[in-house]
């Protein structure tokens, strides 16, 4: 017999058995979870999708607001851009009208005050150490013409200082160009941009049409007389009838000055008058003013200025 030392409890082993009713359950519940699992997958992917198409959707509806705005704002410079050319358009052709206006007045009542008032401004006072005489802006960048004897000394020689006084009272120093001896034409240059005048056309200027000088006479500053056209083509000192006679008032000082016509074009440079005869005076022609200032600026620049 076995020793009661040596005995020992029977060791019992349970087994679960799963009745079929069981299985059943625990089959359906691992069903669903596997299909609330794929469920969840399907609708967070739903949801990322929408999510990517509402992105691109925007990501589209900021890239074509920024279009339009770019759009609107290409167009509104333009806009402005057209607005600032029209405004400045309207100035200019109200330059002209007023230019053409002050002509017709004086053209059909005799009044020169308009004429006067856009020419006045483009003439300019020559001095230098031993005379004055006038000039007048034949070039808006400051270049300006004169008669040679009003910058020469007793002995025919340049005086030194030359100097120009505008019509704003500004004194500049001016550089000599040069000259033509022959029609006594001097260009001078001073710094700075101005109004100009501009030279008509000499073989058009009749007998007893009205015209104005500008000058310095005797010193008095930018002053005006008033005449008519004596005579075309007179013989100068020089021998050449290149001249314009006048008899609106001219005396010392006076030299160099414009001769202007009523359409506001000059049409000589006031040169001579004969001794201490009154209303007797000589202009040179248009077109030879513009062949001396050419010669003379194409003898140094090798083109011509006007």
């Amino acid at each position: 017999m076995p020793s009661k030392y040596s005995q020992h409890p029977a060791v019992v082993h349970h087994h679960i058995v799963l009745k079929p009713h069981h299985k059943w359950l625990i089959g359906s519940f691992t069903t669903l979870i596997v299909i609330f699992m794929i469920t969840l997958s399907v609708f967070s992917y739903m949801i990322y999708t929408k999510q990517e198409v509402n992105k691109k959707v925007l990501e589209k509806k900021i890239a074509d607001l920024k279009a339009e705005t770019q759009g609107n704002i290409n167009s509104l410079s333009e806009s402005m851009i057209q607005t600032r050319e029209n405004i400045e358009n309207i100035g200019s052709q109200i330059g002209v009208i007023n230019k053409e206006f002050a002509s017709l007045k004086a053209s059909a009542g005799e009044d020169f005050s308009g004429i006067i008032e856009t020419s006045v401004p483009a003439v300019v006072s020559v001095r230098t150490d031993v005379s004055q005489g006038t000039g007048f802006i034949i070039h808006g960048s400051g270049y300006i013409v004169t008669n040679a004897h009003v910058l020469a000394d007793e002995n025919g020689n340049l005086a030194s200082g030359i100097q120009a006084v505008t019509y704003e009272q500004g004194t500049k120093n001016a550089e000599f160009i040069g000259y033509d001896g022959v029609l006594d034409i001097a260009l001078l240059k001073i710094s700075g941009t101005y109004d100009d005048l501009n030279l008509g056309d000499s073989d058009d200027v009749q007998v007893g049409e009205r015209v104005i000088a500008i000058g310095n006479p005797l010193g008095l500053q930018f002053s005006v007389s008033q005449g008519i056209v004596s005579a075309v083509h007179r013989k100068g000192p020089n021998g050449l009838n290149y001249y314009i006679q006048t008899d609106t008032a001219l005396n010392r000082g006076n030299s160099g000055g414009p001769l202007i016509n009523n359409q506001g074009k000059v049409i000589g440079i006031n040169n001579f008058k004969i001794g201490d005869s009154e209303n007797i005076g000589f202009a040179l022609e248009s077109d030879y003013i513009k062949e001396a200032v050419n010669k003379i600026y194409n003898e140094k620049f090798n083109e011509d200025l006007i």
